[in-house]
């Protein structure tokens, strides 16, 4: 008896060493901390996704204006990847509705301090004759997810801001709790030189479901270009890489397994 309960556990021990390593493993693992940071450069958010305002269909000419071409006050629309989300932008009249306008040097278009042809989601404007600086409608703009991502974040710029500004950016999460505030110094101008300030927000985690944007400057419009996001990756990539990297330690193990010797 004692012999067959040697060779069973002689055989049979890789699989429970397995399996004791990977539950310690899953015990010990640390729980992610859910710290939220501010990221002011595009090229550090770590984007996989985007959103180019132009995909909603409708930009509007300044020059030969169609009332057609404005957005409702909250839209939906969807990212590159499929990430459906909303756009609310308060109703504020006598201010148009929100619209979404190419930046190009004048005359073919209005020069902002976006890059040149990128399409610009504006927040709406008083209608002429209007005083410089203009009347707008100075948000917030709330973009919520269908499903919490790692990051967000778009470049901001104010309408006729003569002076330096504040931006802000806030985070919520899925049950609307505030995840985080921040704010940076941006300026405006017309030399369509791509220097409009990059405002996002990143996480350890995928629970950022709502950002919203605004500014120090009262009564003013803002505009934002294309939105970078980070998604959650693919659940079967994530799933997949571990289960393989299971197995194969298992394999492994298991290809190494010599029959065990029982002493007579």
């Amino acid at each position: 008896m004692t012999t067959k309960f040697s060779n069973f556990f002689l055989t049979n021990l890789p699989i429970t060493l397995a399996g004791t390593t990977l539950t310690a493993f899953l015990t010990v693992l640390p729980q992610p901390v859910e710290a939220i940071s501010l990221v002011t450069n595009r090229a550090n958010l770590g984007a996989n996704d985007s959103l180019d305002w132009s995909s909603l269909g409708k930009v509007f000419n300044p020059f030969a204006p169609d009332p057609t071409k404005f957005l409702s006050n909250s839209f939906d629309a969807t990212s590159q990847r499929g990430l459906g989300l909303n756009v609310n932008i308060p109703v504020a009249p006598p201010n148009t509705p929100p619209f979404v306008f190419q930046t190009l040097p004048f005359p073919q278009g209005i020069p902002t301090n976006f890059a040149s042809g990128d399409f610009i989601l504006f927040t709406g404007i008083l209608p002429p004759p209007n005083p410089f600086p203009a009347i707008g409608n100075p948000g917030p703009l709330t973009i919520t997810f269908a499903n919490p991502v790692f990051a967000a974040g778009t470049q901001i710029a104010v309408d006729d801001a003569l002076q330096p500004y504040t931006a802000f950016i806030s985070a919520y999460d899925i049950n609307n709790n505030l995840l985080g505030t921040f704010s940076t110094i941006a300026s405006s101008s017309i030399a369509l030189d791509n220097s409009a300030q990059f405002l996002g927000v990143r996480s350890d985690t995928a629970n950022i479901s709502k950002i919203v944007f605004s500014s120090s400057v009262p009564q003013r419009a803002f505009g934002i270009n294309d939105l970078s996001i980070a998604v959650i990756p693919e659940p079967t990539s994530v799933l997949g890489t571990f289960a393989l990297g299971t197995l194969g330690a298992s394999w492994l193990i298991a290809k190494r397994r010599k029959p065990a010797k029982v002493l007579r």
